[in-house]
């Protein structure tokens, strides 16, 4: 692996997006496969979002996190996983004015999708009060990090469990014309499923080498453009590693298969935060959270706003649209851009 701090910032931003690329297409092609595993097994599509597609979608911030904190650098560890949550959250938003048909919180029918945002919100909360409060040293993690392990694995338990009925009955269906035709055709798959689920590894795996090396392109990149490891890491890397959730959230939308799209963000946001564990355990100079400062409890915030903001959407599913989006999307985005203008004034 080269040193990229030596190469040029042409060259940095070159690898960067080839990078990026990557994980761009193999994201794309881990939706498919997500749908197809759901049917198959009869688990449910916003569950394998949460946990199977959601995790497979979080590898490039878990391969930049672990980096970043194995290279002593806290703020880019913390912050592409804080900076990530909101981000991934905008990406409904922009999957619904993609569609432009109606408010996707009005279709989404199951109480999982509602139980998956709420949780993503206490352990945002969790990772801000450890953040004010301070950390402290507790078997090898700090005492907040650990407590943000066990109610991950504990939403996780929950998550696997929650297979409630309906509450509500979407009254249309998104999945038409093309969009129905990429459905009947996924419907048609073919291939085995073992052979199915090898195809997803090899994508999750292409996934995880691309982000490991948009951690390191991103350290030398936050060098060399004097935007610091902060805003870098929330929003450059977090953008970038951010990439498998675009591609396969707007697939499956394109799909019909709403459950999955939502079950996929709100899933990889759960294990973004729940990574901070990770960088915890790699970093070697004393609780994680010790390290970062107002900007990380900001992107925290901000996280729990844009979350937030659609659980009340799922709730209330008033199918209102303002320039081909629901309200809830279009306050998403606007919330999310505003985000971005104090995150950056917060810098260090």
């Amino acid at each position: 692996m080269p040193e990229f701090g030596d190469l040029s910032l042409p060259a940095n931003l070159a690898v960067f997006a080839a990078a990026a690329a990557v994980v761009w297409l193999a994201g794309t092609r881990i939706a498919g496969y997500a749908s197809t595993l759901a049917e198959r097994t009869g688990i449910g599509k916003a569950v394998v979002g949460a946990l199977l597609l959601g995790g497979i979608t979080s590898l490039p911030e878990i391969a930049t996190t672990g980096s970043a904190a194995a290279s002593g650098n806290a703020a880019l560890a913390v912050n592409n996983l804080l900076g990530g949550v909101a981000m991934q959250v905008g990406i409904l938003a922009l999957a619904d004015a993609a569609i432009g048909r109606g408010a996707l919180s009005a279709i989404v029918a199951r109480p999982t999708v509602l139980l998956q945002a709420t949780l993503n919100i206490l352990l945002l909360a969790l990772v801000a009060i450890g953040i004010t409060a301070g950390d402290v040293p507790f078997l090898g993690l700090g005492a907040w990090t650990a407590a943000i392990a066990v109610v991950y694995l504990a939403a996780m338990v929950i998550i696997g469990r929650s297979q409630a009925p309906e509450a509500w009955r979407p009254g249309r269906v998104v999945a038409g014309g093309a969009a129905g035709e990429t459905a009947r055709k996924a419907a048609k798959e073919t291939r085995s499923t073992g052979r199915v689920a090898a195809y997803t590894a090899v994508a999750g795996a292409a996934i995880f080498v691309a982000g490991y090396v948009l951690a390191r392109v991103g350290d030398a990149l936050a060098e060399q453009t004097g935007l610091g490891a902060s805003f870098v890491g929330a929003v450059l890397v977090a953008i970038a590693t951010s990439l498998p959730e675009v591609s396969s959230t707007l697939a499956a939308v394109r799909l019909g298969h709403l459950e999955l799209a939502f079950g996929d963000i709100f899933g990889t946001n759960l294990f973004d935060v729940a990574a901070v564990a990770l960088a915890d355990a790699v970093y070697a100079g004393g609780p994680v959270l010790r390290e970062v400062g107002p900007f990380s409890v900001c992107a925290a915030l901000l996280g729990m706003l844009v979350t937030g903001i659609y659980l009340a959407g799922l709730i209330e599913r008033r199918d209102r649209v303002v320039l081909r989006m629901g309200v809830d999307s279009l306050l998403v985005l606007l919330v999310y851009l505003g985000g971005l203008a104090l995150l950056y004034r917060l810098r260090p």
